[in-house]
């Protein structure tokens, strides 16, 4: 008998225990030990019903994710699941916490399925680039029908018990916190009411329904919209229809083919990357696990647009109070109105009730002065990129705040310690780079100083976790990790426009490439004017900043889709940017004054110097600290540019790609082009020359 897998009998009852810390993963010694119990309670002649429980904090949270990609050794858990559903004696699962992906496989070949009420269960393997792999496609649809399984499984989303009760996946729902008391009790209850052993595989009443009809074509549709470029959903729709179209055992080899061919999918090594790197990044290299962290009760936000009330909102939202404060008492209102607004939108799609509503708007206060700031342990600045302005509120803020609270400064691009510079304690000050909408986009940039303590980053990577965000600990240097690689993208793809290639066509290579939108339908979303705040900031300090026709877009009040004119031009209530001949033309006309001749570029060229060019840079990042790993990197850019996760990062597709590949690209544009950013890392050379990737680092 396995050590984590344990069976005992309680009166009648066969109790099967699983006990492996943290999250009663499906590993090797969880499988094996599940069958030798199930064994054990099938060969014990007075257990009329068995009972799968789990210790923890959870029911069987999913597969080891350790295992995938190595050879996996018997039992495989599709084996266990078919064994579980053989059993001749009525067999429980008593789940709560969460039960996924083969967590939730294993519960289906159960007969019968209880749970707390707070218990979720979902199949997440989409996520992973996998689709459920242990019958999950096949036993799923028998009871809940075709569409439900389908969007269950395609986006990987989990549901709570009482939904899933509703929809047949459980059969009863309990209050409490004691499972095993209600897995006994309703163990009872199927012996004392005789019930039968009841096989999902044999329930084909939702597959009578659904067979024939057109959904699987509909939701393939869908999916061309929702999720465009990547391999398994398309393959977790062609898993579930197999249950539709074929007897149950062939259903399960096809399940299996499927499964296998994601296993086999680049997208999958990409995905499992992202997935890994998002729990690495909280590892912050240099920060002792020990370093104390403050607490953060009470946060002060500087500035009420669209950055400082999306920030604001993040942190009502995990019952923390904030207390804005704008110059003018309309900037306020405006401010708070957009919040509400933003808050009333999720009630109407069921994601919020009215009364959540009102207990968050309820946390935050508006205010004129910065004397409210005076008790806060975090204040966020989030005013428009000036360093002079900024300097000046961190004065304010030095004299204001109390001893030990954090200063942050939500900059994009601007040096932290020449801000921290205008306090006398810059040990408290910190970058915290949120991402627009900040309210939704995943990625926290926080950026150290030279001289932030351990204490204060320990606490802005605590604080990232609290609100919900992937924080990734960062160094202090121009634009840090995301602008300074995406400046340099904006670059090339500015010079190809005014080489010949059409904004359209530099956006078209890199959503094909997967991302979500392009260079120039990004610019229009973020707001023209704020990189050509940042370009002139750049020329009052001296850099060289060529004029580009981008300035006169913002300088005729061309700001994207604020304005429903940038780059693009939008129609009333849309966002789909529409080529603009009106931009043709001032495009044609800069080209004239800058005596240049267009002329035909390839997409692969595109390609070559819109993302070779962040790689190149990204080596450089790496060379000089401001990033510690790859990884740091490759987050950054999934969750807040958009970079396809099934990538997994501009510099894990670079190792993919071939460094030797890009290495021979940069130095040809070195040569054609010009320019630093085409000068070859360093780094790059060294990895290329010792034949390594950057994954070795």
């Amino acid at each position: 008998m396995s050590e984590v897998v344990s069976y005992n009998r309680e009166g009648s009852i066969g109790v099967i225990t699983v006990n492996y810390p943290p999250v009663n993963a499906l590993g090797h010694a969880v499988r094996s030990g599940l069958l030798a119990a199930l064994e054990q309670g099938q060969n014990d002649a007075e257990a009329r019903a068995i009972l799968l429980v789990c210790e923890g904090r959870t029911f069987i949270a999913g597969a080891d994710i350790r295992e995938f990609g190595k050879p996996i050794q018997e039992p495989l858990l599709p084996t266990l699941v078919n064994a579980l559903e053989n059993s001749d004696k009525p067999l429980i699962a008593a789940i709560h916490g969460t039960a996924l992906g083969g967590g939730l496989e294993t519960a289906l070949g159960c007969h019968y399925r209880v749970a707390l009420s707070n218990a979720k269960v979902g199949l997440p393997e989409v996520k992973l680039g996998l689709l459920p792999g242990a019958g999950g496609t096949q036993r799923l649809p028998r009871l809940t029908g075709a569409r439900k399984a389908l969007e269950m499984i395609t986006t990987g989303e989990f549901i709570g018990a009482n939904d899933a009760l509703a929809l047949g996946i459980l059969d009863a729902v309990e209050e409490g916190d004691d499972i095993r008391a209600v897995g006994m009790a309703y163990a009872q209850k199927v012996i004392d009411d005789k019930k039968p052993v009841r096989r999902v595989r044999d329930m084909n009443d939702k597959i009578e329904a659904d067979k024939g009809s057109d959904v699987f074509d509909q939701f393939r549709d869908e999916l061309k919209k929702r999720a465009r470029g990547l391999f398994s959903p398309f393959k977790c729709v062609d898993a579930v229809e197999a249950a539709f179209n074929l007897p149950f055992e062939e259903g399960l080899k096809r399940e299996r083919a499927l499964f296998t061919e994601c296993m086999e999918s680049p997208q999958r090594a990409g995905l499992i990357h992202s997935f890994f790197g998002e729990r690495e990044v909280s590892k912050v290299k240099g920060l002792p696990k020990d370093t104390p962290v403050r607490d953060v009760n009470t946060v002060g936000i500087i500035g009420a647009g669209t950055m400082g009330g999306g920030i604001a909102m993040n942190f009502a939202n995990v019952g923390i109070p904030v207390t804005i404060v704008e110059v003018k008492q309309e900037a306020l209102d405006k401010g708070l109105a957009i919040i509400r607004r933003n808050y009333e939108n999720s009630a109407k799609k069921g994601k919020l009730t009215q009364e959540q509503v009102e207990q968050r708007m309820a946390l935050i206060t508006p205010s004129l002065t910065y004397d409210d700031f005076r008790d806060v342990d975090l204040v966020i600045e989030a005013v428009f990129e000036n360093m002079a302005i900024k300097k000046e509120i961190f004065a304010r803020l030095d004299e204001v705040c109390k001893p030990g609270a954090i200063l942050a400064s939500n900059t994009s691009t601007l040096d932290i310690d020449e801000i921290a510079s205008a306090t006398s304690r810059p040990e408290d000050v910190v970058g915290m780079h949120f991402f627009s909408p900040a309210n939704v986009m995943k990625l926290l940039e926080n950026v150290r100083g030279s001289k932030t303590s351990d204490e204060v980053k320990a606490t802005v990577m605590a604080v990232s976790r609290k609100i919900g965000k992937v924080g990734v600990m960062v160094g202090n240097c121009y634009g840090f990790v995301g602008n300074r690689m995406l400046h340099k993208r904006g670059t090339e793809a500015m010079s190809l426009v005014d080489e010949g290639a059409t904004p359209q066509q530099v956006d078209k290579v890199l959503t094909d490439l997967g991302f979500p939108m392009g260079q120039f339908a990004m610019s229009d979303l973020a707001g023209i004017d704020v990189g050509y705040r940042i370009r002139e900031e750049r020329r009052k300090s001296g850099e060289d900043i060529p004029a580009s026709w981008m300035d006169k877009l913002a300088e005729q009040g061309r700001l994207g889709q604020k304005t429903q004119a940038g780059v693009y031009k939008y129609e009333e209530g849309s966002r789909k940017p529409i080529p603009d001949p009106e931009v043709e033309q001032l495009i044609e006309q800069f080209r004239k004054e800058q005596g240049i001749t267009p002329r035909e570029i390839t997409d692969q060229e595109i390609l070559e110097r819109c993302v070779y060019v962040m790689v190149n840079e990204g080596a450089k990042i790496l060379e000089e600290g401001i990033a510690d790993r790859p990884l740091d990197i490759d987050i950054v850019w999934i969750y807040g540019y958009g970079f396809p996760a099934y990538r997994g990062g501009p510099m894990f597709w670079a190792d993919q790609e071939g460094l030797d590949t890009i290495l021979s690209a940069v130095k040809k544009y070195q040569d054609t082009v010009g320019g630093e950013q085409w000068e070859p890392a360093a780094l790059l050379e060294r990895l290329v020359r010792e034949g390594k990737k950057f994954g070795d680092l």
